[in-house]
């Protein structure tokens, strides 16, 4: 009896499969045992004619043994990335965390921002209209209206912000790094969105100063870039919410 992937050897290279020693459960021919008998094989005298010029576009297979190496490799963490994990898990323990999850209808969103796109860039120097303006923009609003989620955790104490510092979650070769946008109340959505695209790139500099970093009243982060459609994000002490955002 032949395997899928034996029988198709033994029908490429033309073989006779009486001729080959089944190793398989029942003398059963697997793969591997038509690869040894390749490799047994002696090779055929040349023929007399000339060799024809090879085609250079055809592709020619070569059977593969299965490899038997197991690679591993051990790479140290970063200052930065052991930091950041003991940050989270410390989060994870040290709070009762609960992650609620909404539905949002983000077409009028969409049409706006293909409506205004390229006006947008064209009026603001060169500034990308995105995403992540609005959700900060709206993040605001919300946070007025609902001013316990725009808080933080000082001892036996909850301290009520009333000014909007959000930090903007960004994905770095190094890991995770949330830069504030300060009063972000006050800033325009062209501001918003200047400010987090000069985030992003002096965090993948890895440019971004303690200052920048610290103090925020309320994060978001955007795993839609990434594809995702659902997670829980972990809050980032001493703050009371975090906002994920996923895939449109």
């Amino acid at each position: 009896a032949l395997g899928p992937a034996a029988r198709q050897l033994v029908e490429e290279h033309r073989l006779d499969p009486a001729a080959i020693e089944g190793t398989g459960k029942g003398g059963r021919i697997t793969k591997e045992d038509v690869l040894r008998h390749l490799s047994d094989k002696p090779a055929a005298a040349a023929p007399a004619p000339a060799p024809e010029a090879a085609d250079p576009d055809a592709v020619v297979e070569v059977p593969q043994g299965p490899s038997s190496e197991r690679v591993e490799k051990r790479v140290p963490m970063t200052r930065m990335r052991a930091r950041i994990a003991e940050r989270l898990l410390d989060a994870t323990q040290q709070t009762a965390m609960l992650t609620t999850f909404n539905e949002v209808n983000m077409a009028p969103v969409m049409a706006l921002r293909k409506k205004y796109k390229e006006q947008f860039e064209k009026t603001h120097n060169g500034t990308r209209l995105g995403f992540m303006g609005f959700f900060v923009k709206a993040a605001c609003e919300a946070l007025k209206r609902f001013p316990e989620v725009n808080a933080s955790i000082d001892g036996n104490d909850v301290v009520y912000h009333g000014y909007q510092d959000i930090g903007v979650a960004v994905s770095t070769e190094n890991g995770l790094v949330v830069p504030v946008l300060r009063d972000a109340d006050f800033m325009s959505l062209a501001d918003v969105e200047a400010a987090i695209a000069d985030m992003g790139k002096r965090a993948q500099q890895n440019k971004l100063t303690i200052d920048d970093m610290t103090g925020g009243t309320f994060t978001i982060t955007n795993g839609g870039i990434f594809g995702s459609l659902i997670s829980t994000p972990i809050l980032n002490p001493p703050q009371t919410a975090i906002l994920g955002m996923h895939k449109i």
